[in-house]
């Protein structure tokens, strides 16, 4: 059972490790984007 729980743990934190890194941006082509490029952090 423990040994369970502790694989479970061990997975949790390495699938939180990914993620996007950096502020948000825009999606699509820099130069076709027309709306605020501000985004709150969250």
């Amino acid at each position: 059972m423990r040994a369970l729980l502790l694989a479970f743990m061990l997975a949790t934190l390495a699938l939180s490790a990914c993620g996007k890194r950096g502020p948000p941006s825009p999606p699509g082509p820099p130069d076709q984007v027309i709306y605020p490029k501000t985004y709150p952090q969250r």
